[in-house]
């Protein structure tokens, strides 16, 4: 039976690594009665780190889906990864989310891949909760998150709970339980209490004076969004929970606030009022706006493919509306590959036929499941708008693709994916398995945008590339154990990337023979810097270029094709425009093999003319240590090329913020842990791309 939409909400909990995330949807299914017992990730137990290689490592690795019932709504969730390495899976479920959670350490506080999933969800407009979590761990500090949760992340949180204690138990105002803000009212959580029930009762004296002090904080904060919340105020009249509830709401769902709750998740301390907010105040299907997409009708993709402007259309999330999904993640099956489908309206049913307009190809829809976890659990007989389902059938879609009805064609924002910063070569140990590598290479190549394989032709080692050097462990790994291949693994390379100094203008020509026909062509191009751009390499042209319209999609096509190859160096191009100005055809006629040809030399041309850059990947570097070995990290970073860009005291520990290129960072947690005595610990993440010094570029020149 259909899900009224009113009742869905499509959330995330994302959060930086050992915020504790999956913790919380444990303890999330488990308050809900979908489990009858709570699993721990530290004993492998947890519903959603079902895989082998998490449940060893105690971390999220693939982003996991469950569905649960919450008092009247139904939750669907997606627990994401918190390492940097897999950032892609965050990515691609904030793209198909209406809403998060995002889990903060109270210990910790706001970490490097905390801001990381925090622009994320800014890029895709996701309302969100902030949850305050290990409020019973030594040295919590909930106003220091709460405050840093304000200025690190440019972020206006609201609390609507503040915490009774903090601490473990042994300690003198231990942890042990939260005041409603809302409701004014001291909640508890026994630990053997029956039916997940539990006590609210009034604040004791001794903490009303915190209690109303954060209440006029969070009143305050309202006012800017309710006039009538202001003028009850001012005339000194009680203000109804309904009211302040309506008004959180509406300013969560408008991205000007972020409610924060606090609690123990590993100890199920303040779950139940975290699910209470996530029916309240995340937004379901109805409360987002209509998904914009270009109208194919009008040969949209293709003007848009040229920098022209193209008609967009809407669809709202309504069933009856033409249907139209977005394929975010493909899990390989022996069965057949499992494709996780986000429904914008519309309804699927199996057996159907649908079109994705990316590849202009007709896809089958054999089976719909619903998804536990990362496992089919039941198969549906229709899905409909705002559902998020498995589609068994699809055989040429992929991450990012659109999926819509075969005669309302629409085109949706795909999903863009980080640059890999990192490649090893790998070569399976006996001839036999090579043919077997390839096939697998290319499936794990489907289901993780971020991960690539070619082989070089050179020397025939295949080139594996990643988002760091966990990503390839864990891909090594899966190789042996999944698919029984064992491989050598070669030293870790760098992804570099090239782009040019200054723009320039030049001219390609053909002029040749070709089994007794004349070819020729001249097309005029400028390349130019570019780092605004969507793709590594941007491709459009002037409104004047003087080319016949079939021999300007020739151009443009082929402009693609050497935009996707490597530059002089050999390495991926990137930060490049490339625009098409003007062409010459040649008296004996249009011919497509002229063209093509003059394109290529004007490229190559371009390139050499414009002056080749070598960029490096830069990793943005946290470094918390103890005071005492500041100095020593400190002369090790420098000789790494690192520049340091500030330092700031959290707790008894220094926070150095750094940057640092990542050809020098290779072992670097090892030698970080023995400079600190294994008291320093260490997240990096990509920053950017920036021009290698000149004894890094001499190198690859004297190679070429």
């Amino acid at each position: 039976m259909a899900i009224p939409l009113e009742r869905i909400r499509n959330i995330g909990i994302i959060a930086h690594i050992d915020a504790g995330k999956t913790t919380v949807t444990e303890r999330m299914l488990f308050e809900s009665g979908a489990k009858h017992r709570a699993g721990e990730v530290d004993s492998g137990t947890t519903t959603t780190d079902d895989d082998a290689e998490e449940a060893e490592r105690g971390i999220t690795i693939y982003s996991a889906c469950v569905q649960f019932p919450w008092n009247e709504v139904v939750i669907n969730l997606i627990d994401t990864p918190g390492h940097v390495d897999f950032t892609a899976e965050v990515e691609r479920s904030l793209r198909v989310l209406d809403g998060g959670v995002v889990v903060f350490s109270a210990r910790e506080g706001v970490e490097a891949q905390s801001e990381t999933v925090w622009r994320q969800a800014n890029k895709y407009h996701v309302p969100r909760i902030a949850f305050i979590n290990k409020l019973d761990r030594e040295g919590a500090d909930f106003e220091a998150v709460f405050d840093e949760i304000d200025t690190r992340l440019a972020a206006r949180p609201v609390a609507l709970e503040v915490p009774v204690g903090q601490g473990p138990a042994h300690t003198a105002n231990p942890f042990r339980g939260v005041i409603d803000l809302v409701g004014m009212k001291l909640l508890t959580f026994p630990e053997k209490r029956e039916g997940r029930k539990i006590e609210r009762s009034e604040i004791p004296d001794e903490l009303a004076d915190e209690a109303h002090h954060w209440r006029e904080r969070l009143l305050e904060s309202l006012y800017d969004f309710s006039n009538e919340l202001m003028e009850l105020s001012l005339a000194e009249e009680a203000i109804p929970d309904t009211l302040v509830r309506k008004v959180v709401r509406d300013a969560t769902l408008h991205l000007q606030i972020q409610p924060v709750l606090c609690g123990s998740a590993l100890h199920g301390m303040g779950v139940q009022p975290l699910l209470d907010a996530v029916a309240a105040y995340l937004p379901s299907p109805l409360d987002m706006p209509s998904v914009v997409g270009i109208d194919l009708k009008t040969k949209g993709k293709h003007r848009a493919a040229a920098g022209e402007e193209v008609k967009r259309i809407k669809r709202p999330p309504d069933p009856k509306e033409p249907f139209c999904g977005l394929v975010f993640k493909v899990q390989p099956f022996k069965t057949g590959d499992l494709s996780w489908v986000r429904i914008y309206s519309g309804e699927l049913k199996p057996n159907s036929r649908v079109l994705n307009p990316g590849r202009d190809k007709k896809e089958n829809v054999a089976q719909l499941w619903r998804i536990h976890a990362s496992k089919k659990e039941e198969q549906l007989e229709r899905a409909q708008a705002g559902d998020i389902v498995g589609v068994i059938g699809l055989r040429e879609s992929i991450t990012g693709d659109t999926l819509c009805d075969t005669q309302h064609p629409i085109l949706l924002e795909s999903i863009e994916f980080p640059e890999t910063v990192i490649s090893m070569a790998i070569e399976p140990e006996s001839t036999n398995d090579r043919k077997k590598l390839g096939e697998t290479l290319t499936m794990l190549r489907k289901q993780d945008p971020t991960f690539r394989a070619a082989e070089n032709p050179e020397t025939g080692q295949t080139l594996i590339s990643g988002m760091g050097e966990l990503h390839l462990e864990v891909i090594q790994h899966r190789l042996k154990r999944d698919f029984g291949l064992n491989v050598k693994v070669h030293k870790p390379r760098v992804s570099y990337r090239e782009t040019v100094e200054r723009p320039t203008e030049v001219v390609g020509e053909c002029n040749r023979m070709i089994q007794g026909v004349h070819h020729a062509a001249k097309v005029r191009i400028r390349l130019e810097p570019f780092a605004k751009g969507m793709h590594p390499v941007t491709v459009t042209n002037v409104l004047e270029h003087g080319l016949p319209s079939e021999m300007l999609s020739v151009v443009l096509d082929e402009l693609e094709s050497a935009g996707q190859g490597g530059g002089l160096v050999g390495f991926p191009l990137m930060r490049l425009k490339v625009t098409v100005l003007s062409g010459e055809v040649a008296e004996t006629g249009e011919s497509e093999i002229a063209f093509r040809s003059a394109t290529n030399h004007a490229f190559d041309l371009a390139l050499r003319e414009a002056g080749p850059v070598l960029l490096e990947p830069i990793m943005r570097l946290e470094i918390s240590t103890p005071e005492d070995h500041v100095g020593d990290l400190v002369s090790d970073l420098q000789q790494r090329r690192a520049i340091i860009h500030n330092t700031e005291s959290r707790g008894s520990d220094t926070v150095l913020h750094a940057e640092a290129p990542l050809a020098n960072l290779f072992g670097y947690s090892s030698a970080m842990r023995s400079l600190s005595q294994g008291r320093a610990s260490c997240t990096m993440e990509p920053s950017t791309y920036a021009p290698a010094p000149p004894e890094v570029v001499q190198k690859f020149m004297g190679e070429s």
